[in-house]
């Protein structure tokens, strides 16, 4: 698939069939994950797989109640749970790159995984306290973000972007 039309096709999932993901493709995507550009090459980010219902279904409290993917991460046969490492990325002019590293390897399972024709949803509005200690993550670890996975039940429309004039400047700000 050409990666413009990823770019234009991607939507986020929130219904999914009850299709099992093979092995490969989360291999695939959690290696195309792995190739992402990071701060001094620290590569930072740790991906947790999730593929038990049960293992999923604990962590439902640590969503925010209006949280609109909950249901998705119950229905989508895998989840995985982006996290990093603070301790091997760096902060510079007041900006943690470490949540710029694990969201840059984020976007690149987002992306694969539609290019494998699978869907994906980033989900935020997470109590990351009891996330962490119902995963057993280290304290050290931060959670950036979650996304279930599996075979889209749904075709998303576009949603409207800003034109290109809006958010683009050349040489100068307007």
């Amino acid at each position: 698939m050409d990666i413009f039309q990823v770019f234009r096709d991607r939507r986020s999932i929130r219904k999914y069939k009850d299709t099992p993901v093979e092995r490969e493709k989360i291999e695939q995507i959690l290696d195309a994950a792995r190739l992402a550009p990071s701060w001094k090459n620290m590569q930072c980010w740790r991906f947790l797989v999730l593929s038990h219902p049960e293992k999923k279904a604990a962590m439902l409290s640590a969503f925010a109640d209006d949280n609109p993917g909950k249901k998705a991460f119950l229905q989508a046969p895998v989840a995985i749970v982006v996290c990093a490492d603070p301790a091997e990325s760096d902060l510079n002019h007041g900006i943690d790159y470490f949540v710029a590293d694990a969201a840059i390897a984020f976007e690149h399972i987002c992306l694969a995984a539609h290019a494998l024709g699978l869907g994906t949803c980033w989900m935020g509005l997470f109590d990351e306290t009891d996330m962490k200690a119902k995963l057993k993550i280290p304290g050290n670890i931060r959670i950036i973000g979650v996304t279930p996975l599996g075979y889209p039940d749904q075709e998303p429309r576009p949603r409207p972007r800003k034109e290109l004039s809006e958010i683009a400047f050349f040489d100068e700000w307007p």
